[in-house]
């Protein structure tokens, strides 16, 4: 029998059953799409708050401590090929344990961001619908959300893919044209770079969390690896290239809202719009739009990379094996969809932005962190998945320690509410793992 059908499931497994139909831009287009989500419509203003005039410095020291990480990405990436991204990447690297933690950390991440993003989606949207405010239209709006994404993703990976490139080129123009003509209207005595104008060294490391929640999304574009082509070479392109994208524009908004705003930055509720407004009124209520077509589109590459990192769990024996299986018609996990949907659905209609935000920028340091190990670990071990010339990182080991130090100052940051929550979450998650690998022994 072919070990990727499952009789009478109408489902198939395994990595063949997957097509590979993603190329270089749709990749660039899904992880600008999914880093430019939720956060940047919030953190101009948090950062102005925390950090005064000298908040772009934050973003600077985010672009330094991000481009290493995603230089790893983009090695290792190019070295395993399977569906799964950083769980099959330590997987490859440090064995099944590791890989399943890196998996469980990155799961917990991408639930509670896909679940802030839709709750700040809601508010959003009260602000050009008011009567979507209250707590029975707002549970009810972001239902139909998520069962519109639902379906999106349901129908193959293809229109998925179409549909994120589709929302990426709609709400990124609009991101674009603020930051480069506004750039012309910058009282940059608003503005600061001098290291003498941080507040304090605190608040620095306070604001980095949320920095690195804003810039974190490659590793749930990539995740679906299966379904790229040429991932040798479309990997890397893809990931550096929407890298030095997004800290370009996240920079341009800061510099344009601080120039702009001044001191008000730090008190709006909806910065990157009253940033807008600031220099053509019109411009609120088309930035809301964008935002709302922006988290909107942060939600659906969420949700198609996170289904394949609970697919590869479930292929894989950690997570129960229908999870593992695909739909004969359209190739998708179908399984693997309703267990990521259900959980953040549940956590946006009761939780709030800015508690989830926290709790997945720290989880996603973790699991950043982890991925720069994997990074010299297959550049050493020289790992080639299918013999494809791989990327190499230049310096050896110098840029995946660069990336894990960073990352270790910025979890430092967390506070024992957030640490409580990511270690809860985990040990339930080790507990099923435990579970399966205990009956598997059995078997």
């Amino acid at each position: 029998m072919d070990q990727r059908t499952q009789p009478g499931t109408g489902g198939m497994q395994a990595e063949a059953a997957l097509i590979r139909a993603v190329g270089t831009f749709a990749l660039t287009a899904a992880v600008i799409n999914v880093i430019v989500g939720g956060g940047i419509f919030r953190m101009p203003s948090a950062l102005s708050a925390q950090m005064g005039a000298a908040a772009p410095l934050a973003l600077v020291a985010g672009a330094i401590a991000i481009i290493p990480i995603a230089l790893c990405f983009a090695a290792v990436g190019s070295r395993v090929l399977a569906t799964g991204g950083p769980y099959t990447y330590l997987t490859a690297t440090f064995g099944q344990f590791a890989g399943f933690i890196a998996g469980a950390l990155m799961w917990i991440s991408n639930i509670t961001s896909s679940a802030g993003v839709a709750a700040a989606l809601s508010e959003q949207v009260a602000n050009l619908v008011p009567a979507l405010a209250p707590a029975v239209p707002r549970a009810l709006f972001i239902t139909a959300v998520y069962a519109a994404l639902f379906s999106l993703n349901a129908f193959g990976v293809k229109l998925g893919a179409r549909a994120i490139v589709a929302l990426a080129a709609l709400k990124l123009t609009p991101l674009f044209l603020l930051a480069a003509l506004g750039i012309w209207f910058v009282d940059w005595s608003q503005v600061s770079f001098s290291i003498g104008a941080i507040p304090s060294w605190g608040a620095l490391g306070a604001s980095m969390v949320l920095v690195m929640f804003a810039y974190s999304g490659m590793e749930t574009a990539l995740v679906p690896s299966g379904e790229l082509r040429d991932p040798s070479r479309n990997v890397p392109r893809a990931t550096v290239a929407a890298i030095l994208l997004v800290v370009l524009l996240y920079l341009g908004l800061q510099i344009v809202g601080q120039g702009v705003l001044g001191a008000g930055l730090g008190r709006s509720t909806v910065p990157v719009a009253d940033t807008a407004a600031a220099l053509w009124e019109p411009g609120r209520v088309l930035l809301l739009i964008t935002a709302c077509l922006s988290m909107t589109g942060f939600m659906m590459g969420n949700l198609l990379g996170t289904s394949r990192l609970v697919y590869a769990l479930g292929r894989d024996g950690y997570l129960p094996r229908m999870f593992g299986r695909v739909t004969a018609t359209h190739r998708v996990p179908m399984h693997a969809l309703v267990a990521h949907a259900v959980p953040a659905w549940a956590l946006a209609i009761a939780g709030s932005f800015d508690t989830l935000a926290l709790i997945s920028g720290g989880a996603i340091c973790l699991v950043y962190g982890l991925v720069s190990l994997a990074a010299w670990r297959a550049q050493r071990a020289d790992l080639r998945e299918r013999g494809d010339a791989p990327f190499v990182l230049p310096g050896g080991p110098l840029v995946p320690a660069m990336a894990v130090g960073a990352m270790v100052l910025i979890v430092t940051t967390l506070t024992a509410k957030e640490w409580t929550a990511i270690l809860i979450a985990l040990a339930a998650l080790v507990a099923v793992y435990a579970g399966l690998h205990a009956l598997r022994r059995r078997g």
